[in-house]
């Protein structure tokens, strides 16, 4: 074990949220090194060790974290959860697109709203998955879904954010209007 993971633990064992942060943020130094340490921290049993874990491996942002950072996506714990989603969306971790798009339907508003955050994050790899939340599923992932395109902009969703203009939700239909507002579609220019 590193000095740099002791003191990471260290300060998750104080409860000392600060030092620990620059722990995390340390750690990504030692890149791929403090997997196994990580690993074995975020399949522990206490949720504030694996909530760490996740940002650890955040802060590590190789390929091979991400990979431990999606299982965490699975977490019993909501803000373990929202946490790995929070991380995958600052690395634009483009294959963590499926993974962030099941957590719409997320039981915990924190981290259906995060996941798709995040997938507005990674951009175009995105796209298809919000498309079927948008036109597939529950409200609260479609109202993800439409937020997250109202950000990327993409033009092959025009025809699924014209369709939620209908949707029974106010929120799906606020934020299709303003995700096609913000593409220009409807809008008349004329010459005076």
């Amino acid at each position: 074990m590193s000095d740099v993971f002791q003191t990471f633990l260290d300060a998750i064992a104080a409860g000392d949220d600060s030092h620990a942060e620059q722990a995390a943020l340390a750690l990504a130094h030692e890149g791929d090194a403090a997997l196994s340490s990580l690993h074995e921290l975020l399949t522990g049993d206490d949720p504030d060790r694996r909530w760490w874990a996740a940002r650890g491996l955040s802060a590590v942002g190789t390929q091979a974290a991400q990979n431990l950072l999606l299982t965490a996506l699975d977490d019993p714990d909501p803000y373990v959860r929202a946490c790995a989603a929070q991380g995958l969306g600052e690395l634009r971790a483009e294959g963590a697109a499926a993974g962030l798009a099941r957590c719409l339907t997320d039981p915990s508003t924190l981290v259906s709203r995060i996941a798709a955050d995040s997938l507005a994050r990674i951009g175009a790899p995105s796209v298809p998955f919000l498309i079927t939340a948008l036109q597939e599923g529950e409200v609260a992932a479609r109202a993800g879904a439409a937020r997250a395109l109202s950000i990327i902009q993409p033009e092959e969703a025009v025809p699924a954010l014209c369709a939620a203009l209908d949707d029974p939700s106010a929120i799906v239909t606020y934020y299709a209007e303003e995700a096609l507002e913000r593409m220009g579609v409807g809008m008349v220019f004329f010459q005076p």
